[in-house]
């Protein structure tokens, strides 16, 4: 493939990721905010916490996506992604408390957020040391 197609290429691909992940953070993020309407168009029945559970996995694809546009480390793309999927599937719990589920699962969920995020902090640290031993 000659160097102008293979660019071409590239930059179509970019495209459809970003477009793609734009589509997933933005039915994502309406299913979070509006489960109602989002289950009425749908035409699911109405059931908030698991929407919202749906909601959080598809805001978190769509951000992994765009992630993998930035970082070209699969790990630091994956803990990221696994990071903010726990971090908001916590949120979610704390949020539904009322409804049910047991009191200790959101405080489960933020903890494996935690090692997550420690995880992604040591990675990207990493990755800083390798650019900065690879310059001349």
């Amino acid at each position: 493939m000659r160097r102008e197609s293979a660019a071409g290429a590239d930059i179509a691909v970019r495209a459809v990721v970003a477009g793609a992940a734009a589509f997933m953070v933005g039915i994502g993020c309406w299913a979070w905010w509006s489960p109602q309407a989002f289950a009425r168009w749908a035409h699911w029945p109405v059931h908030v916490h698991f929407i919202r559970d749906g909601a959080v996995f598809q805001i978190t694809i769509g951000l992994m996506m765009l992630f993998a546009l930035r970082w070209r480390d699969v790990l630091a793309v994956v803990l990221a992604g696994f990071t903010l999927a726990n971090g908001l599937h916590a949120l979610n719990h704390f949020l539904d408390l009322h409804v049910g589920g047991r009191a200790a699962d959101p405080w489960i969920l933020l903890g494996v957020a935690a090692l997550g995020l420690a995880a992604w902090g040591a990675r990207m640290r990493r990755l800083r040391v390798r650019r900065r031993h690879r310059r001349p």
